[in-house]
């Protein structure tokens, strides 16, 4: 829901999933790494156990933004990305806070 909410919004989705073919109506990649051109936001919705591979992935494409969902959070990837100079949000939803700058 929160993807297709930020999609209508008209932010371009490219959803990473090695599982998957296709994600509303998106082809899917299998990794940040395999997306062409520039990410503005890496949006985590997995586990907070994941974000530090996650994160040195942001980092390798220099992504601007790592959001973690609501309810993921590691410190260890919150530190690695702050020390490197990104910006960094964990544990709040980015369709709540877009809603609450409409």
């Amino acid at each position: 829901m929160v993807s297709e909410a930020m999609q209508k919004a008209g932010y371009e989705i490219i959803p990473v999933n090695p599982s998957v073919d296709e994600v509303l109506g998106v082809k899917a990649v299998p990794s940040l790494k395999d997306i062409e051109g520039h990410v503005d936001i890496v949006n985590v919705f997995r586990r907070s156990e994941f974000l530090p591979e996650i994160a040195r992935e942001s980092a390798e494409i220099d992504a601007d933004i790592f959001w973690a969902q609501l309810g993921v959070a590691n410190q260890e990837a919150y530190d690695f990305l702050k020390e490197k100079g990104y910006i960094v949000i964990m544990d709040r939803c980015i369709k709540v806070e877009h809603a609450l700058t409409k």
